[in-house]
């Protein structure tokens, strides 16, 4: 029975200086265009030849699951949404991408859920027109919700096995008390258990963020922007605008520091996480610049403490920083996995003084 320990602190770092230059940071043009329901397209031209990658970009996430018992909701329809749609159920849809050898696929964060594929530019229409079909008229019924839901609860099983995705859940409800930030993107484990039975509310939350004020296509490739624009009032242009925005409570500040502990029921290494509060995404925020840079500087693999830790103390053989931009203000945390439970105070205080 091995201990973990999770240690949440506030942060203060001073401010970095950075040059300014006009230098563009991204290698190629781009166009941005916003339809009248909200939908927004951006156009991104490359010289690569004939491929064309497709992104369908949902702000909506864990972030946005501001109900109780309503949690893993966004995560629940990145999986749904392949089941297909009204014109084109999942055997079509199938046989569309693979006659296109589109390479596809989904994932979900805490702020947005992202779908995404990448293909032949001979097939962006069809692929233009299918997408948009299950953005719009997704179908899927009572059975397949159940049968989904379920599959999503064994994926929670498999990721719990891991002490890091455990020690990650137990940090986000140690370091949150009011901001939804406090539940991962699978959501909590009671929520995942009962998702079965919320099959009415599965279809109220489609209609509420699946809609085209939430939603950005980013079509990368050889693609012009009036071939991405006609393509994109074809098929998506009748997609109704909503009216739902959740109310997400802002996180009051922490004034101690906090700590949590899992007991792990299988042989482990000791786990440790030490984590501090740091800010949102922002374009013109130092802090957030200075931080990222901070992350390697500070604890990648050329770092003082790396160094230590890792190659000549031997006492740690994982070391790593986690630093997301986020909507809202998230966690900076430095995890690590110590070979000798002894010495885990050390590694702790280690990190605090990096």
């Amino acid at each position: 029975m091995k201990l973990l320990i999770i240690v949440s602190l506030i942060l203060s770092l001073p401010l970095i200086s950075l040059a300014q230059t006009s230098r563009k940071a991204f290698a190629y043009d781009y166009t941005i265009d916003d339809l009248p329901n909200g939908l927004r397209l951006v156009t991104v031209p490359t010289d690569y030849p004939n491929l064309v990658s497709l992104y369908a970009v949902v702000s909506v996430g864990s972030r946005n699951e501001v109900e109780a018992g309503r949690s893993g909701f966004a995560h629940f329809f990145e999986h749904i949404m392949f089941r297909g749609s009204e014109n084109f159920p999942p055997e079509r849809r199938e046989e569309i991408f693979k006659r296109a050898g589109a390479d596809t696929n989904a994932y979900t964060s805490d702020d947005r859920t992202v779908y995404h594929a990448t293909f032949s530019k001979d097939d962006l229409e069809q692929i233009m027109q299918v997408e948009a079909d299950r953005f719009i008229r997704l179908k899927y019924t009572p059975e397949q919700f159940k049968t989904e839901s379920k599959a999503i609860k064994g994926e929670y099983d498999k990721n719990s096995s891991n002490p890091f995705t455990k020690m990650h859940e137990v940090l986000r409800e140690t370091a949150f008390k009011r901001h939804t930030y406090s539940h991962t993107t699978m959501g909590y484990l009671k929520d995942i258990e009962d998702m079965p039975n919320n099959y009415d509310y599965s279809k109220q939350f489609y209609q509420r963020f699946y809609r085209p004020e939430y939603t950005t296509l980013v079509v990368v490739g050889d693609v012009t922007r009036e071939r991405a624009l006609d393509l994109t009032k074809k098929y998506w242009s009748d997609w109704k605008r909503g009216d739902y925005k959740a109310d997400i409570p802002d996180e009051p500040e922490q004034r101690e520091s906090r700590t949590a502990h899992i007991d792990w029921d299988a042989p482990t290494l000791p786990h440790l996480v030490v984590a501090f509060h740091a800010p949102k995404y922002s374009d013109q925020s130092k802090d957030l610049a200075a931080l990222d840079l901070f992350q390697q500087i500070a604890f990648g693999e050329n770092s003082d403490i790396y160094q230590q830790l890792v190659l000549k103390e031997q006492k740690v053989d994982v070391l790593e920083a986690d630093f997301d931009h986020k909507a809202d203000p998230e966690l900076f945390a430095v995890y690590a996995r110590v070979k000798d439970p002894a010495q885990v105070t050390y590694v702790r205080d280690q990190i605090v003084k990096t």
